[in-house]
């Protein structure tokens, strides 16, 4: 049998062999390196299978759709970076070390996997889903504002809206390290500073302002 035929064979042979959950994941894996490195706009069933080694109809066996596999790709990679940040807040003695915790692990995740979730969000059709999951970046809010509500004294109602808008930080730092201006470390310094200063500042000016005005008794005549 001529080296072509047999290699093909044992392509397909190999392709067999995988379990159904364990092709899906091959799929998602070669997706998920196209958007990170070309963006969604290079995606088309045909690519998709050609990277993943599978005819472009198995991959339609999978997913009727690139829309539904966008949707797909995007719960799994925010599932998995929620759980190790999770993972890292729980391990969390200080305040300051949740914060960095949870930056490092997302700065590390930009680091190894691009802007991935990133461009699958800014396709309105992927990121309408909503994921009510432990994992969920509500949840996520909702269990750091908690924190912040207690660690800083601040009405429950102001500690989650400066959580929430905190969340973009190191996503702006994510996006600054792929430039590759500043390090990992660097940028990691950098967004947890900004962050506690933005939180103790928050804190003080909330006391300043509604703290009661301590007035002096007037001199008795």
């Amino acid at each position: 049998m001529p080296d072509a035929k047999r290699s093909a064979l044992s392509k397909s042979q190999k392709r067999v062999r995988l379990a159904p959950s364990e092709r899906q994941t091959l799929i998602l894996d070669h997706v998920a390196e196209i958007v990170a490195r070309d963006g969604v706009s290079a995606l088309s069933m045909d690519r998709i299978g050609r990277e993943a080694g599978i005819s472009k109809s198995l991959v339609y066996n999978y997913f009727p759709n690139i829309t539904d596999l966008l949707r797909l790709l995007l719960q799994r990679e925010w599932r998995r970076l929620r759980r190790q940040q999770v993972e890292a807040a729980q391990k969390a003695n200080t305040f300051e070390d949740l914060v960095r915790s949870v930056t490092h692990v997302y700065l590390k995740y930009i680091d190894e996997r691009g802007m991935l979730i990133e461009r699958l969000q800014a396709e309105p059709s992927v990121s309408a889903i909503h994921d009510p999951t432990e994992f969920g970046r509500d949840t996520a809010v909702s269990y750091l504002a908690e924190i912040v509500t207690e660690h800083f004294n601040l009405p429950p109602d102001i500690a989650r809206a400066a959580t929430d808008i905190s969340f973009g930080l190191p996503a702006a730092a994510g996006a600054y390290l792929l430039q590759r201006k500043l390090s990992r470390e660097a940028l990691e310094d950098l967004t947890v500073t900004m962050i506690l200063g933005t939180l103790t500042e928050i804190k003080r000016e909330h006391t300043n302002r509604h703290q009661p005005i301590r007035r002096q008794q007037p001199a008795s005549i």
